[in-house]
């Protein structure tokens, strides 16, 4: 089954970047059904560009009456895009759209993104609301939201080949490290700092890796689009904050997926982080879509006093905690509390897996699947906040 998805139509030159497996080949070829397709991963065209990167100047002899032209993993050849400065400038009627899945070539090789020629636009695994009734809570936690893995017939093998294809053979593929054993120890030392402020140093011992060089594949994970760090909200700090960011894989069955199991594991724990993970990367992707000027980051107090989420815009104001219980305790919203004290413009929010609605203390309490479900990008949160629906 097809899926709509939320991101809008794009009418000028575009680099839309996203992970592997997340559908943007399949939405470009739906959205534009008449445009040229470049495809980068077939090693014939790979090639013929990467051979000659000036071919792409010949564009509109190769496709004549084409006004949409689609590169599709542009970073495998990042030199066409030196060619393509000037070519944009002299056919502003013609259009393109450059699609990657790691931003890292681009940068190491010091393309400037078209010099501002071109919008910069993300796209993201599913949304809820994307899914309609097809959305489980439960199965979205085990699998999550990766379309290549939640619409496959065997989704959990589907689930294990991703991660090994694309996070160990993407990283070999591109040359980003020379010990793939090192990134492997790395990636399962570092699930287990999933929805936590990084201590390099604990995970250059536990891992066995160089504190420098978890660093450095800390940064390649984020140009690969796999992991986020948070900032830390410090607009008019009335307290003494943290300073370091807080990481995530981008998608709660990708952070299932590599996380060591065993009998040892605090389930409720696990289940608690891949729910915190779900949530953010609805937020992730509610931002985007919603084409607004809006900036997601977490709270933490040097007391300790922490909130998990914040949005912060122009007209908009969030502060989110996330609790996988039905019936959470008043210790559970005091980090909200102590966030509306310092923040009072601010709507507190906790989402958690019971089914009432209601107002506590000043805060909001909303079913979590309720709040996912009504997620959109055409309503404003205050809107999906307030709604019983």
């Amino acid at each position: 089954m097809r899926y709509k998805r939320f991101i809008q139509k794009i009418h000028t030159t575009s680099f839309l970047f996203g992970p592997r497996g997340t559908g943007k080949s399949t939405w470009l070829k739906g959205a534009y059904p008449q445009a040229a397709y470049i495809d980068m991963l077939n090693s014939e065209t790979f090639r013929y560009y990467s051979a000659f990167p000036e071919r792409v100047l010949r564009i509109l002899d190769d496709y004549p009456q084409k006004k949409y032209f689609i590169i599709d993993e542009v970073q495998k050849t990042p030199d066409i895009l030196s060619n393509l400065h000037g070519f944009i400038e002299d056919h502003k009627d013609i259009f393109f759209i450059l699609t990657g899945s790691s931003s890292r070539k681009l940068k190491t090789k010091g393309v400037d993104l078209l010099a501002g020629r071109a919008l910069l636009k993300t796209f993201h695994p599913f949304m809820a609301s994307e899914l309609g009734n097809d959305f489980d809570i439960d199965k979205a936690l085990t699998l999550g939201m990766v379309p290549l893995v939640l619409t496959s017939s065997a989704p959990l093998e589907t689930q294990k080949s991703y991660i090994n294809l694309y996070l160990n053979e993407e990283v070999k593929e591109e040359g980003l490290t020379r010990n793939v054993g090192n990134f492997a120890r790395f990636l399962e030392v570092i699930s287990f700092s999933q929805g936590s402020v990084l201590n390099l140093s604990e995970i250059s011992r536990d891992s066995a890796v160089k504190r420098n060089t978890v660093d450095s594949y800390v940064s390649i994970l984020e140009d690969l689009l796999i992991a986020v760090r948070l900032p830390v909200f410090s607009h008019r700090a009335k307290r003494e904050l943290i300073s370091s960011r807080k990481f995530y894989f981008f998608d709660c069955g990708v952070f299932q997926g590599i996380r060591p199991k065993g009998p040892l594991e605090d389930v409720a724990s696990l289940r608690g982080t891949a729910l915190e993970t779900l949530v953010m990367q609805h937020l992730r992707a509610w931002i985007e879509y919603s084409g607004k000027d809006m900036h997601l980051y977490f709270w933490r107090t040097r007391g300790g006093s922490e909130v998990d989420f914040i949005i912060y815009g122009e007209d908009t104001f969030f502060a989110f905690k996330v609790k996988n219980t039905q019936n959470p305790r008043a210790k559970d919203t005091s980090g909200l509390r102590t966030f509306g004290q310092d923040y009072p413009q601010a709507h507190l929010v906790l989402l958690y897996r019971g089914k009432e609605k209601k107002r506590r203390d000043g805060v909001d309490w909303i079913p979590v699947e309720r709040f996912l479900r009504s997620l959109s990008p055409d309503m404003l949160m205050q809107d999906i906040c307030a709604s019983d629906s």
